[in-house]
């Protein structure tokens, strides 16, 4: 028996026992991979197909934003996987975003959102970004009564909340409720069919990129349980894209952000990194630690990384087939794995069954109700 295929039938023997209650390496155990469970839903913002309807107009509606240029479809484009073709974020005008825009696909299941965790819940997401001064930079009271004199709006925030006016707390509930709809059917995931019981769901290649996924890869460390991310943060010792080092307004931008989420004087006026968690938790150890991202969808969603580094999953692959970056603070999980070619196209061929056959919830733009001008 030799040693490649005893390599592969301990892989086999890892997925059966992951897949039927979490995987043991060392004294660490982690959550199964498997098909996602029901979406959460926060108990003071059921669903309603009403809410759902209005909180979809409402997502790619430009008149939540403060110039009328960037709804919340700008940034999540359902073409584009629901994220940006774009490494970094399009910025509010006159500003460059600083990180690459995620995708909402089954962000339904985050305990936290944004790539720093600085978010609790769709509810607290939404105005974040349509207020932000590097994002919709929408003033709360203006955007609010843009929506009041749309009729169409007040009749369907009374439907759907019962109030007389509509309120902007109430159109970031609605459009949490729409986003919660944005998740992986697993009749539609080759890998989720494969985990109920379908073994021809998953090519033989897709098959041994498994085994190297919760083995010789070790991708489970941070990829696991159903969403395939243990939603902590790491550091991969990532380095910072190179618009920074060439576009005036990406450090003006980042210099402002530097600036309100507090950082000290010296670390403002050497600012030329991303630090990431730190901004939230001011512990130097969480700087350049990012939320784990999910890898549902991922055949769909690049670029990648938290600064949209890696245009290809390739790159990713190679990537961490030497053991991550050269930035400081690197996690130790991340070593050299020694991946072959083949291996590395195994291994990709798993990552891609991790997502829906096609692009998932591709969408046109609804048509958007007008106002009411007075006369």
């Amino acid at each position: 028996m030799n040693l490649k295929f005893l390599r592969y039938a301990l892989g086999i023997l890892l997925l059966v026992v992951s897949l039927g209650g979490g995987l043991a390496m060392g004294e660490r155990k982690f959550p199964p991979l498997g098909p996602l469970p029901s979406v959460p839903v926060p108990p003071d913002n059921p669903m309603t197909t009403e809410k759902v309807e209005l909180g979809k107009l409402l997502f790619f509606d430009h008149r939540l934003s403060g110039d009328l240029s960037t709804p919340c479809s700008r940034c999540h484009v359902p073409a584009q996987g629901w994220g940006t073709v774009t490494p970094i974020s399009p910025g509010y005008p006159g500003t460059q975003h600083w990180r690459n825009g995620q995708t909402i696909l089954n962000t339904a299941y985050y305990a936290k959102l944004f790539w720093d965790g600085s978010s609790f819940s769709l509810e607290r997401q939404a105005p974040a970004a349509a207020g932000g001064n590097v994002a919709g930079n929408g003033d709360d009271v203006m955007m609010e009564e843009r929506l009041a004199q749309v009729p169409e709006y007040v009749k369907r925030f009374k439907e759907v909340f019962g109030i007389d006016r509509p309120g902007i707390a109430q159109a970031w509930m609605a459009i949490a409720a729409f986003e919660r709809t944005l998740v992986s059917d697993p009749t539609k995931v080759a890998f989720d069919r494969y985990a109920k019981g379908d073994k021809n769901a998953l090519s033989p290649a897709a098959q041994r990129g498994l085994a190297l996924f919760i083995g010789k890869a070790g991708c489970l460390q941070c990829h696991n349980g159903p969403l395939a991310s243990d939603q902590d943060y790491h550091n991969l010792g990532l380095p910072e894209h190179p618009v920074f080092e060439t576009m005036a307004i990406a450090q003006i931008t980042h210099r402002y952000e530097q600036y309100i989420k507090g950082v000290t004087e010296a670390q403002y006026r050497a600012a030329n990194r991303d630090m990431g968690l730190y901004y939230v938790t001011k512990r130097p150890e969480d700087i350049g630690k990012f939320r784990t991202p999910s890898l549902r969808e991922l055949k769909y969603t690049a670029p990648y990384m938290h600064n949209g580094l890696f245009e290809t999953l390739d790159h990713v692959l190679d990537f961490y087939n030497v053991g991550g970056g050269p930035a400081p603070g690197k996690s130790p999980l991340l070593k050299p794995l020694g991946l072959t070619e083949q291996e590395k196209q195994d291994l990709k061929a798993f990552l891609e069954r991790l997502s829906s056959d096609e692009p998932p919830h591709v969408m046109d733009q609804p048509k958007l109700p007008p106002y009411a001008v007075m006369r």
